[in-house]
C-alpha cells in the first residue's frame, strides 16, 4: 500500500516596514575638508537584526555638489554614521534609504550645503551655528568658548573638530539688554573671563547702549565639561574713555568718533576689538582699537589704551582710570585681537580699520607688552573671501620653532554657498559657520 507524504512549506516571516531617522535634517560641509561633521542614521525593522539592513543614498538633487557616490556610511548596527565628501559649492538634497528584509524600504531627506575649498584644508575646521565669531577663550582640553558679535550667545566648541557647539549660554537677561552687546574682545585671568563690546556706534552711526558693555563670566570645569556663570557688568567705559581723551587734548578724537552719525569702522572712528591684561598684571588691561589709528592719518599707528583699574571697574563699578596711550607700528593695520600666554608673550592679530576689508591684508605680530617696544611681524595671513580674521584662541610658546596658532574668522558677510546670501542671513543655523584655521609662525 502506498502512503502519500505531504510536505508543508515553512511559513514566510512577515517583516514590518523598516524605520529610519536622522540626527540632523541639515548638514554643512566644505569642499576638500578634513573632519567635516557627520549625521547619525538610526534604522530598525520589526523581526530583523538591524545589522542585516542596508543603508544607502538613492538620489541627489544636485550631483555637482555631492552625488550618491560621495556619501559613505560607517557602522554596522542600528546606528550608522553618514559622511559627505563635497564635490562643489552649493546645495543639494540627499535621499537616504534603508532597505530591510523582505525588500521593504523607507527614506528620509538630508539637506546638504557645501562651502568652497580653502587653502590648507587639513588645518581648517568649521564651527557651525553662527557665522559671526568675534572673540575666543581657551578653556582647556582642546575646547574654546567663542563669542558672536551679532548675538549675546557664547558657544563651547571642540577645537579639533568641525560641527555644532557642545553647549551654549546667553546672558542677555542678566546683562539687562535686548540687543547684541557686539562682543569683540575677551581674555581670561584665573577662572574669570572678561568680555568687551565694541563700545562704538552701530554701522549706521547710531548709539546703541548694549554695545557699551563689558562683563565677566566665571569658568568651572574644563574641556567638554566647562560651564560658565554670569559675573558682573559695567556700562560706562565708553564715556570714561571719551572724558579721558578730552582731558588730554583730544589726541585720539574719541568724542568726534562717538558722535551721532559717525560710523565706527573708519580711520577716525571708534571701535574696540582687543582685550588683554598688561605684563604681570591682573588689574591693568589693554584695550586694542580697530579704530581710530593714531595719529589719525593714513599709515598711522595702531592704538592700545591701558585701563589701569580694570579689575575694580568690573568688581565694584569704579570709574575707569587710564594710562598713556600705546601706539604701535603694525604696518598701517590696526588691532583685531590681542592675546598673551603665561610667559607674557603677546600676539597681535592685525587687520584693516575699514568696514569692507575683504581684500585688505592681515598679519600676526609678536610683542612683549611693554610700551615703547616695537612689535615684530611673525606671519602674513591670507585674506578670507569675504570675512576677516577676528580671534586668537590662545598663544603658543613663541620661542619654539614652527609654533602654530589657531585663528577664527568672522564669516558673517561671506557668501558661503554661492547663492548671494550672506552667512549671517542664512535661515538655517546649521548652515551658518565660522572657520578656524591653524597657522605656522615664521
Amino acid at each position: 500500500m502506498l502512503v502519500a507524504t505531504l510536505t508543508v512549506p515553512p511559513q514566510a516571516v512577515a517583516y514590518g516596514t523598516p524605520t529610519i531617522a536622522l540626527s540632523a535634517a541639515y548638514l554643512s560641509g566644505a569642499v576638500g575638508a578634513t573632519g567635516d561633521p557627520v549625521v547619525d542614521v538610526t534604522v530598525g525593522q520589526s523581526g530583523a537584526d538591524p545589522s542585516a539592513l542596508t543603508v544607502s543614498v538613492s538620489a541627489s538633487s544636485k550631483a555637482s555638489v555631492a552625488g550618491t557616490g560621495d556619501v559613505t556610511f560607517t557602522g554596522a548596527g542600528a546606528v550608522r554614521q553618514l559622511a559627505v565628501a563635497a564635490r562643489g559649492r552649493g546645495y543639494t538634497t540627499l535621499t537616504v534609504k534603508v532597505t530591510g528584509l523582505g525588500g521593504r524600504t523607507a527614506t528620509r531627506t538630508l539637506s546638504y550645503a557645501a562651502s568652497a575649498a580653502v587653502q590648507n584644508p587639513a588645518d581648517a575646521r568649521y564651527l557651525t551655528g553662527s557665522a559671526d565669531a568675534s572673540a575666543a577663550v581657551d578653556v582647556g582640553g582642546g575646547y574654546a568658548v567663542v563669542a558672536d558679535d551679532e548675538s549675546n550667545v557664547l558657544r563651547l566648541y571642540d577645537r579639533s573638530r568641525s560641527g555644532a557647539p557642545v553647549r551654549t549660554w546667553d546672558f542677555s537677561s542678566q546683562l539687562g539688554v535686548g540687543k547684541e552687546v557686539d562682543i569683540e574682545g575677551a581674555t581670561r585671568i584665573g577662572n574669570t573671563v572678561y568680555w568687551t563690546g565694541s563700545l562704538g556706534n552701530n554701522k549706521d552711526g547710531e548709539y546703541k547702549a548694549p554695545r557699551n558693555t563689558v562683563f565677566t563670566t566665571t569658568v568651572s570645569g574644563s574641556g567638554a565639561s566647562a560651564q560658565l556663570a554670569y559675573g558682573r557688568s559695567y556700562k560706562k567705559l565708553r564715556e570714561d574713555l571719551v572724558a579721558w581723551d578730552e582731558a588730554n587734548g583730544n589726541r585720539y578724537g574719541f568724542a568726534a568718533g562717538t558722535a551721532d552719525g559717525e560710523a565706527p569702522k573708519q580711520i577716525d572712528g571708534f571701535n574696540v576689538e582687543g582685550l588683554e591684561f598688561a605684563p604681570g598684571s591682573t588689574s591693568t588691561a589693554y584695550l586694542g582699537f580697530r579704530a581710530p589709528l593714531a595719529p589719525v592719518v593714513p599709515g598711522g599707528k595702531a592704538l592700545i589704551v591701558p585701563v589701569t583699574n580694570f579689575d575694580q571697574v568690573l568688581a565694584s563699578g569704579a570709574e575707569a582710570t587710564f594710562g598713556a596711550g600705546i601706539e604701535l607700528d603694525l604696518g598701517g593695520l590696526s588691532v583685531r585681537d590681542i592675546r598673551k600666554n603665561a610667559a607674557g608673550q603677546y600676539l597681535i592679530l592685525a587687520g584693516s580699520w575699514a568696514a569692507d576689508d575683504n581684500s585688505d591684508p592681515y598679519a600676526l605680530y609678536q610683542w612683549d607688552g611693554v610700551p615703547g617696544h616695537a612689535p615684530v611681524e611673525r606671519a602674513d595671513l591670507p585674506t578670507t573671501d569675504p570675512g576677516g580674521w577676528e580671534a586668537i584662541v590662545e598663544v603658543p610658546d613663541l620661542t619654539v620653532p614652527g609654533a602654530r596658532v589657531q585663528l577664527i574668522t568672522d564669516s558673517g558677510s561671506a557668501d558661503l554657498y554661492g547663492d548671494g546670501t550672506e552667512a549671517k542671513d542664512l535661515t538655517r543655523a546649521e548652515w551658518k559657520k565660522a572657520r578656524a584655521a591653524w597657522f605656522t609662525l615664521g
